[in-house]
């Protein structure tokens, strides 16, 4: 009979601990950045953050160490931390990229999607009409970052869904500072993306998700050509307080 005893070498896995303060102060400041309420080029003051979370500045410091290394947060000896300012290139990679990612699970989820999904897909749609309507920039990022993830979702692919999922946060980033200016376009576009889901049509599902998402990037390039993010020399800084910022 096999030994009913475990091997002495094996190593038990603990239980999950509570999220150490440093992640939730680093998730905090990510959404902060993302949401543009911390601007691209900002100078980040360790011990206004900690006032702004309502934490001490050793896990202030701790999370900004990890949002450097991850390309959100820069930090330049002698000056300090700073909200990283994507390059135009950046920017051009990441949204290629999305392309690619997105037109696989648009065309995956025309082939396996079934009513509900599709329903589902609708009624997302129609709060990203509303949020336009009412102006509702967070809103509209939040529904059309939901929209995205659940075409993917639909695509029945759990690589495409981890890939997705990896740049999900900077295209939400990306989004933001041009969720107006595609407005009801955007959710025209979404709408017809549904439509073709809806009808099996994978062919045509991956061309419409490509040409939206290429319309995305070229917005995105446009806007930044009309109005440029400035770079922020660390001798003209000024920090920003914010009154709205999320308690961790």
């Amino acid at each position: 009979m096999p030994s009913t005893e475990l091997p002495q070498q094996l190593t038990a896995r603990r239980i999950d601990r509570p999220v150490p303060l440093r992640e939730r102060v680093y998730q905090a400041m990510q959404e902060l950045i993302i949401s543009r309420q911390l601007a691209p080029g900002q100078h980040l003051v360790e011990s206004e953050l900690a006032e702004m979370l309502g934490v001490s500045r050793q896990p202030i410091r701790e999370a900004l160490q990890l949002l450097n290394s991850e390309g959100w947060v820069d930090l330049r000896p002698g000056y300090g931390a700073f909200v990283h300012a994507p390059t135009e290139a950046e920017v051009d990679q990441l949204l290629v990229v999305r392309a690619a990612l997105e037109s696989e699970s648009a065309r995956l989820a025309a082939l396996h999607a079934e009513p509900e999904g599709v329903a589902a897909l609708r009624k997302i749609c129609e709060q990203g009409e509303t949020a336009v309507k009412a102006d509702d920039i967070d809103a509209m990022v939040a529904a059309n970052a939901e929209l995205h993830r659940r075409v993917t979702e639909l695509s029945g692919n759990q690589v495409l869904l981890d890939f997705v999922a990896q740049v999900d946060r900077r295209v939400r980033w990306y989004y933001t500072p041009i969720a107006r200016h595609r407005g009801s376009q955007s959710w025209q576009e979404h709408a017809r993306l549904i439509d073709a889901i809806e009808n099996k049509d994978a062919e045509l599902a991956a061309r419409v998700m490509r040409e939206h998402t290429e319309r995305t990037r070229q917005s995105y390039l446009e806007q930044r050509e009309s109005n440029p993010e400035p770079e922020v020399r660390p001798a003209q800084v000024r920090s920003r307080r914010r009154r709205s910022a999320p308690r961790v």
